[in-house]
């Protein structure tokens, strides 16, 4: 796969042993021994075995793409919504990034399809908290006809938007839909679509400078949308469409604000993998070093289908979840135009995917309790079955597929002393040169900053059980060295810093941790110099993986360069600060502010707890504020 050709180009080789343990039939599970073919259990026997404790996701079932977010303007509580059963849109509140509780028993949905505009389906939909009336009003695509993929013909009225509308007594618990015909009823005019769905509502004083004078009787600034999709034969595109009256009935069409050729890359693909054949769940906003800005840089997230061909169309189901930065303009036919200046990954794990956020304004019950200003918070489905691809996976037995990732705080980030030079000013990557000290032969970068929302964070080092340090070491010899101190359980967040010198650039280096580990698993975690990749080794991450085939245990990989910093009047190499999440099974990588690969570790044995520190023998790595907070809280306490 182009997008995440990442992965190890060796894997590292470090002592392990193994102990061979005879299988007991049993129709309840036991952690002490060989799984056996997991989809021989009963139904519901795993429920518990790999389910996380701190993460969005159902009561039981399947979770889907996240959507329907909005902070509501008479509480202030912020909800999440996702895509649940594939039968319509369900969520949650919550008044710390934190906890949650299910909008409806039994974690039930608030809209369903079944409605003269959505006999079929109900797919994403994006809420404008003031809209109708004053009331939260959510525009979304209502579904007439199934199948829909970007590589087969599409049919004409599968896929329109519609309005339902929430009231103070429901309170986002139930939306309503509208008495009436979809308020965008088709794909544009002679547009032969690949699709043509999940409409996103934003407010945008860009768009409202450039374009020529929109409607003059709305009290407010105007709404605009973007509907995903793309042109067959063509490329993935945006339709850009703006709220014509107060009653949000009528949109305006205002063009393919943004389209790529098909399945076309930012650059090389190095680092935005493919555009794909097919846009999906876009996101607009705008960000400065803070948070959200409505003035401030434009930056969108999207999903993208595609390829491993670069023309032939195959359908391969590669999902890359990617960001981009760019700037909009007039073209000479007096239509708007976004251009991209810079894109990467807003997850590079191969299940992570269809990413939807939304602004949390500073009057909002999260932000007035952590004093935090607007800012535009982002969810990502870590989807449980490899898109449905997985056939094998025991779906029966455990009850639950897929879950959200944990909230994410966009931000303009600024990596400060960069040195001048080809690493700094590659073309065509996930950062851009915004300013130059010729005097000291430094730059100053900018990039998409991605890190855990703070609320959540500051919960997550909280846990629910002890705290623990390990001292500080240098590792130059190739092996595995135990933590001194193990988590008990699967529910911890580790932190670091990783030190690496000057010569570590140009060499095999291979540094990091082994986590959820014993005799018989572990994960591998680490930093690989030969393609600036944090690796993630799952090849010996669960028994399971080697008596059920629906148990993925392919390494995953995302590439992060590390610069070359001035630092009192010297040139060092840039530190790995890494944030690694366990939840169980839902492992979750953050580094240096900018980086995020979440994946599935599904370990088997009751004691895989240990962690590692882990080198193969190449230069030398230093280890210093390594930290372990373990327990977690529970994102659910009112669910029995």
């Amino acid at each position: 796969m182009v997008a995440h050709s990442a992965a190890a180009s060796t894997p590292l080789s470090v002592p392990s042993s193994s102990s061979s343990r005879s299988t007991i039939p049993s129709t309840i599970p036991n952690y002490n021994v060989a799984p056996p073919n997991l989809t021989t259990l009963p139904n519901n026997s795993l429920f518990d075995t790999w389910r996380p404790r701190a993460h969005i996701l159902p009561p039981t079932g399947q979770i889907g793409d996240p959507c329907m977010h909005y902070t509501d303007p008479s509480t202030g509580l912020f909800h999440v919504g996702w895509l649940y059963n594939g039968a319509g849109i369900a969520g949650a509140t919550t008044a710390d990034l934190a906890m949650y509780q299910d909008l409806n028993p039994n974690g039930s949905q608030a809209i369903v399809p079944g409605g003269k505009n959505d006999p079929v389906g109900v797919f994403d939909g994006s809420v404008i908290p003031e809209g109708i009336d004053g009331l939260p009003t959510l525009l979304y695509t209502s579904v007439s006809y199934l199948p829909i993929h970007w590589s087969i013909p599409y049919t004409r009225g599968s896929e329109t938007q519609s309005l339902a509308v929430t009231n103070a007594s429901s309170a986002g618990r139930n939306f309503t839909k509208l008495p009436q015909g979809p308020v965008i009823p088709s794909p544009p005019f002679a547009a032969n679509v690949t699709a043509f769905r999940d409409p996103y509502v934003f407010q945008s004083p860009h768009l409202d400078a450039i374009l020529p004078s929109g409607p003059t009787n709305l009290s407010t600034a105007p709404w605009y949308t973007v509907i995903s999709g793309g042109i067959h034969n063509a490329g993935p595109t945006q339709f850009l469409y703006r709220q014509h009256d107060p009653d949000f009935q009528y949109w305006e069409y205002l063009g393919q604000w943004w389209s790529e050729p098909t399945n076309s890359t930012w650059g090389n693909g190095t680092w935005a993998g493919r555009w794909g054949f097919n846009f999906e769940t876009g996101n607009v906003f705008a960000l400065d070093a803070e948070g959200y800005n409505p003035s401030g840089e434009i930056f969108g997230t999207l999903g993208t289908e595609g390829s491993d061909l670069p023309i032939i169309p195959q359908v391969t189901s590669i999902h890359d979840q990617l960001w981009v930065a760019g700037n909009v303009s007039m073209t000479d036919s007096d239509s708007v135009t976004f251009t991209p200046s810079m894109a990467g990954f807003l997850d590079w794990g191969f299940s992570s995917y269809a990413a939807s956020g939304k602004v949390l304004p500073s009057s909002s019950q999260p932000s007035t309790d952590s004093g935090a200003p607007d800012r535009f918070i982002s969810f990502v489905w870590l989807t449980g079955d490899l898109y449905q691809q997985a056939e094998a996976f025991p779906t029966d037995q455990q009850n639950w597929t897929g879950s959200l990732l944990l909230p994410r705080e966009l931000t303009v980030l600024a990596i400060d002393n960069v040195v001048d030079n080809a690493l700094s000013r590659e073309a065509e990557t996930s950062w851009r040169v915004s300013s130059t000290d010729a005097a000291s032969g430094t730059v100053t970068l900018r990039t998409l900053g991605i890190s855990i929302a703070r609320e959540t964070k500051s919960k997550l080092f909280s846990g629910s059980g002890s705290t623990s340090t390990e001292r500080d070491r240098t590792l130059t010899s190739a092996g595995v060295t135990p933590f001194s101190r193990s988590p008990e359980s699967k529910f911890f967040v580790l932190s670091a810093r990783i030190s690496f010198p000057s010569s570590a650039r140009d060499s095999a280096l291979q540094s990091g941790f082994q986590i959820l580990s014993s005799d018989e698993e572990h994960t591998s975690i680490y930093y690989q110099f030969s393609n600036e990749s944090i690796v993630v080794d799952r090849s010996k991450t669960s028994a399971a993986s080697r008596t059920t085939e629906g148990i993925d245990s392919a390494t995953e990989a995302g590439k992060l360069r590390l610069f070359d910093l001035q630092k009192d009047g010297e040139d060092v190499l840039e530190s790995l600060d890494l944030t690694i999440v366990v939840d169980n099974s839902i492992l979750e990588v953050y580094a240096n502010g900018r980086f995020a690969l979440s994946t599935w570790v599904r370990s088997w044995y009751a004691n895989s707890t240990e962690i590692r520190f882990v080198h193969n023998g190449v230069g030398e790595a230093t280890f210093e504020n390594v930290t372990v907070s373990e327990g977690l809280y529970d994102a659910w306490p009112d669910r029995k």
